[in-house]
């Protein structure tokens, strides 16, 4: 950074670190030895599709790397579009194959960065749930390289637990790189794999 944008305030952008990712099944064993969250075997990347061959090209790329494990018993990555046009691939694992699910996940967005669509991509998401069917999602925002805990009350309505998201971030920190700007906390109602 230099002279001028520390005397305007700028910041650089943080760069993605893919790699973050891979601290989800350590900060998983975190969270349910403290709170009884459990990792449900869902996982979904959200990213926005570009017009052309050049990014169908990818995207079917990324589905056959997903989907290769089908003929073995493996469940076929599903695709889907949010209400505001975003799309969303989301993987399925058993719980205990969190691992594998990380895996999934960090290929999808390391194939697009790969191929020139690093801007494309929004953020990732590990979804858990504790005995009470309360829902929790570990959110990977790609542009920041942070994560941020997205806890959504039991009962179907559109509520989030802030007390709780705020408590797990503390409990996280040092297993994840945490976002400090809470209004990037996006709610992300009804994102694939969160709800399921």
């Amino acid at each position: 950074m230099g002279f001028l944008d520390a005397l305007f305030g700028r910041t650089k952008p943080v760069k993605p670190d893919l790699d973050q990712l891979f601290g989800v099944p350590s900060a998983a064993l975190t969270l349910e030895a403290a709170t009884g969250f459990r990792p449900t075997g869902l996982g979904s990347v959200c990213f926005a599709a570009v017009e052309g061959g050049a990014f169908g090209e990818v995207e079917r790329q990324v589905r056959a790397l997903l989907d290769a494990d089908t003929e073995r018993g493996g469940v076929p990555v599903e695709a889907s579009k949010d209400g505001y046009g975003y799309s969303w691939l989301l993987a399925r694992h058993t719980p205990e194959e969190l691992p594998e699910l990380v895996n999934d996940l960090h290929a999808v967005n390391s194939e697009l960065e790969a191929n020139g669509f690093g801007p494309q991509l929004l953020c990732s998401l590990v979804a858990f749930r504790d005995e009470r069917g309360q829902s929790l999602a570990l959110v990977y925002l790609y542009k920041r390289g942070t994560f941020y805990p997205l806890c959504i009350r039991p009962g179907g309505q559109e509520k989030r637990n802030n007390p709780l998201e705020i408590e797990i971030s503390n409990m996280l920190k040092n297993d994840l790189r945490i976002e400090p700007d809470l209004s990037r906390w996006f709610p992300l109602w009804g994102a694939p794999g969160l709800e399921g």
